[in-house]
């Protein structure tokens, strides 16, 4: 079955950085766009980034380009989101998607909590 399993959250003070993974199984990795979101408490889940399945030109929303860098190794199945520069308006629930064809899924998330 697909199995998402994220891990790398923590706390972290402002301004520090996080590398948050993804390590994919059950489906074929190297043909899904894999994507991150996050849920912050009272808020909707969230896009942070997204990445091909050839890993071309990922896309970021605009507020958090620059600070937010999504990478996979389709070899290894993995999608990794490497964080810098963390406020604690990041804090929230990470989440790993995979979708490809008409499904979805999601991992458990991994707590990401940004203060001093």
């Amino acid at each position: 079955q697909v199995q998402l399993v994220e891990s790398g959250g923590g706390l972290v003070q402002p301004g520090g950085s996080l590398r948050l993974s993804c390590i994919a199984s059950g489906f074929t990795f190297s043909s899904s766009l894999m994507s991150w979101y996050r849920e912050a408490p009272g808020q909707e889940r969230e896009l942070v980034a997204q990445i091909t399945p050839s890993g071309v030109s990922p896309y970021y929303p605009h507020s958090l380009e620059g600070r937010f860098t999504i990478s996979r190794d389709n070899g290894k199945a993995t999608v990794n989101l490497q964080m810098n520069s963390l406020k604690p308006e990041d804090t929230a629930v990470y989440y790993c998607n995979a979708a490809f064809g008409i499904s979805s899924y999601w991992g458990q998330g991994t707590q990401v909590t940004v203060s001093s």
